[in-house]
């Protein structure tokens, strides 16, 4: 039996201004959007059309979200991602675990970039998908020691800490 596909959509795929066609799949999104978007003005409109059309607001459980945080820690994405697109790649990840096809509709290249990583499935809207997979580290601009971890200033010579991509890998 084929998994029920399921679209979760993104506040970037609200903000780009283009309609999607759900094919009449359910579309889900988390309670964060709700705080990306401000009361007035088109982008609202259109969540609350998007909500009246059926799109529910669900969240994702505790174990899914620590999930996503310890792999986007892991992968150096930690820092590129809001708690909302924390969310977003929690609520994907919980419903594939469920059994269901959970699909992302964002332009956001950080969530993408996890999602590949976790084998999670999206569809851009405006922007190009990601065309790389990147895992982050961090390189003191002062005597080049990388740091896996955060950290803001060199312990050992007092420079600057700079992100940089330790990997990367061509998508297909």
């Amino acid at each position: 039996m084929k998994a029920s596909k399921i679209l979760i959509v993104d506040t970037s795929a609200i903000l780009s201004g283009k309609t999607f066609d759900s094919d009449d799949l359910p579309m889900i999104t988390c309670s964060g959007v709700d705080n990306e978007l401000k009361p007035g003005g088109k982008d609202y409109q259109k969540y609350q059309l998007l909500k009246e059309k059926g799109l529910t607001v669900l969240t994702s459980d505790k174990k899914s979200i620590d999930f996503i945080r310890k792999t986007a820690n892991e992968t150096g994405d930690i820092d590129r991602l809001s708690k909302t697109d924390m969310e977003i790649l929690a609520l994907a990840y919980q419903l594939r675990n469920e059994g269901k096809n959970p699909i992302i509709l964002t332009d956001d290249y950080s969530i993408q970039n996890l999602a590949k990583f976790l084998d999670l499935d999206f569809e851009n809207i405006n922007q190009l998908k990601i065309t790389k997979k990147f895992k982050w580290s961090y390189r003191c601009r002062g005597c080049g020691k990388r740091y896996k971890d955060i950290v803001k200033t060199c312990p050992i010579c007092g420079a600057e800490i700079k992100k940089v991509v330790s990997s990367e890998e061509n998508i297909k």
